[in-house]
């Protein structure tokens, strides 16, 4: 047995023998742990360590943005949760003689990025426990201190409250090895991250939940108000320097707005990269076909500064102006910086074509935004676009992944759909941490006729 199957061996056995005395709890308990955890977490002096320490072990993002993330997406995932039940009889349908009870999945594998270090493996625990498992987390090496942190805070609560500490178990040395080896011996994988790391969930033989590529993409069409939706752009785009997938990478304009748009976009701090200084930053974004990691998730400056272009010290990201999609445009993908691309087209109708060809090119099944006063087109939106979500006014970021504004389920781990290459196209929440077991008893018989079966076709 190589040391990594053996020391992952170890790590499931252990959480095998916490999930059992979980298995016993009830929802009074659960919860009373989940409530637990999410406040120790909370406590400002504590989410303040943690966003620092994530900064300075990642150097990506910032600090506001994380302590903003630990915050709000915490308390958001514990208000979603709190009043669920997880444990038992979870719903009765007495008309269709149905009763459904929820049962733990067991051990369950978690991958974390370094991108978002802070806030994904707490709302994974409180998921995890929710549903009565243990969660063994494998970090990414470049966040395995912060990782560390959160795991032994989240243990002594637990331990605070005498339940049993290897309910959460992390790999404090993390190596590709050791991933690879959880997702082999859990029980289900949850893998938040980039796409090598998705499919590697999907091929290792588990059930997992993955996310797609994100590539969000935002239309801006001539009933919106401009000013609103300039600034929900530029806050959506500069929050934690664009750690997260949902920020908006592409705008597509309706033309006859175009111009006063990309004022307003200016006004929020906006620079506008054209010609020579559009090719710069192209050249020092990628390295031969590859997003540098050097620009990502980091401030307009520095960006700037590598690419050899000046910007003024009140612009805070950069537009680029774009016409085609695909490879041989590389601004039409997922750019994971403070760097937006602008499209413009003549009508509503070449914007929705616009947004499934840059979607499909690259984040298919993710997300898209829409800034309009015009509700039918929303519905239009929503039937034409292969798309999971779609947020209407409102910055991507803050409201892809749930928002004290909209009805969003809080998480950090957005499902795809098949488009994406995922098996739910949801926000991943504790409901897709726990298996159900229908019971179901006779009920009176009833046979539809044809006429109420075929219709017209009956006669």
């Amino acid at each position: 047995m190589s040391d990594a199957k053996t020391m992952v061996s170890e790590f499931i056995t252990r959480a095998r023998a916490a999930q059992e005395i979980a298995e016993g709890y009830s929802q009074e308990r659960v919860d009373e742990l989940v409530r637990a955890i999410a406040w120790e977490i909370v406590q400002p002096d504590k989410a303040k360590e943690v966003a620092a320490l994530a900064i300075e072990e990642s150097q990506l993002g910032n600090y506001e943005g994380k302590y903003g993330k630990l915050m709000k997406k915490v308390r958001g995932a514990l208000r979603d949760m709190k009043d669920c039940k997880s444990v038992g009889v979870i719903e009765r349908v007495p008309e269709k003689g149905l009763i459904k009870f929820a049962k733990p999945v067991g051990v369950i594998g978690a991958l974390v990025p370094c991108t978002n270090p802070e806030a994904t493996p707490v709302i994974k625990a409180m998921n995890a426990i929710k549903g009565r498992n243990a969660i063994v987390f494998a970090p990414h090496p470049r966040t395995k201190k912060t990782n560390k942190l959160i795991i032994d805070t989240m243990r002594a609560t637990l331990k605070k409250y005498d339940a049993p500490e290897d309910l959460i178990i992390t790999i404090e040395e993390p190596s590709l090895d050791l991933s690879n080896e959880l997702m082999k011996q859990c029980d289900l994988v949850v893998a938040t991250g980039g796409s090598g790391m998705v499919k590697a969930a999907y091929s290792s033989g588990t059930p997992a939940y993955g996310v797609g590529a994100g590539n969000a993409v935002v239309i801006v069409d001539e009933t919106a108000n401009l000013k609103d939706a300039a600034h929900k752009i530029k806050l959506s785009k500069t929050f934690d320097f664009a750690t997260s997938c949902s920020a908006e990478n592409a705008l597509v304009i309706v033309e006859s707005v175009y111009d006063e748009l990309v004022a307003n976009l200016k006004a929020e701090g906006g620079h506008l990269a054209l010609g020579e200084e559009k090719e710069k930053l192209q050249n020092a974004m990628w390295e031969d076909g590859h997003l540098s990691r050097h620009i990502v998730a980091q401030p307009a400056n520095k960006i700037a500064d590598l690419a050899g272009i000046t910007i003024e010290e009140n612009e805070v990201f950069l537009m680029v102006e774009e016409e085609g999609v695909g490879p041989d445009h590389p601004f039409s993908g997922e750019k994971m910086s403070v760097v937006v691309t602008l499209y413009k087209v003549k009508d509503f109708d070449e914007a929705v074509a616009k947004v499934n060809d840059i979607t499909g090119n690259q984040g298919a099944g993710h997300s898209c935004g829409i800034h309009t006063t015009d509700e039918r087109r929303v519905e239009v939106l929503g039937n034409k676009v292969k798309v999971s979500r779609i947020m209407v006014r409102q910055p991507q970021c803050y409201a892809n992944s749930g928002n004290w504004d909209n009805g969003m389920p809080f998480t950090l781990t957005l499902g795809c759909g098949t488009w994406g290459g995922n098996v739910a196209s949801e926000n991943i929440t504790w409901k897709h941490f726990i298996n159900v077991t229908w019971v179901s008893s006779p009920i009176a018989e009833v046979i539809p006729t044809d006429e109420e079966l075929f219709g017209d076709l009956a006669k």
